[in-house]
């Protein structure tokens, strides 16, 4: 990877929908071979995905949330189980998993409280392998997600 990749890296980043016509006027490049060394990006892994980001609001997603999750066992069984829940749950964006006290945190997203209550009493709590869940909702997001440091 050169430095002209990791520029054409940096303007995916904030726009997705950049032309190879655009990056190569802003790269120096022909139109051919800004798609080219884009193709090349893509299907060597360095871009994963071209997703659009959505505004929660405007969608009804009116409650943020980072719940952290202690597991009372940490059994392969017992973890697999639990991440396939995870998995299959709409609310949950992301999982990362700690090291620290929590084994887990989550950045959810509802519509409301009473939902967000609902996802830790009825689907986080109840199942075996979770000891303890905190959760922390959101107030404001001064910086939204930004690009990587490239």
């Amino acid at each position: 990877m050169d430095d002209t990749d990791l520029a054409l890296l940096r303007l995916l980043q904030r726009d997705a929908t950049l032309t190879a016509e655009a990056l190569g006027r802003v790269l120096n490049l022909s139109a051919s071979q800004a798609g080219r060394r884009r193709a090349r990006l893509e299907a060597d892994g360095h871009i994963r995905a071209v997703t659009a980001r959505l505004d929660p609001g405007k969608l009804g997603l009116d409650v943020q949330a980072f719940v952290q999750v202690q597991m009372a066992s940490h059994a392969p069984d017992s973890a697999r189980a639990f991440l396939r829940l995870l998995e299959t749950e709409p609310r949950v964006a992301s999982v990362w998993t700690l090291t620290g006290e929590a084994d887990y945190l989550l950045r959810v997203w509802c519509p409301d409280l009473a939902s967000l209550n609902d996802l830790i009493h009825r689907v986080l709590l109840p199942h075996d392998a979770v000891a303890r869940v905190q959760s922390q909702i959101v107030m404001d997001q001064p910086k939204r997600d930004g690009p990587l440091p490239l």
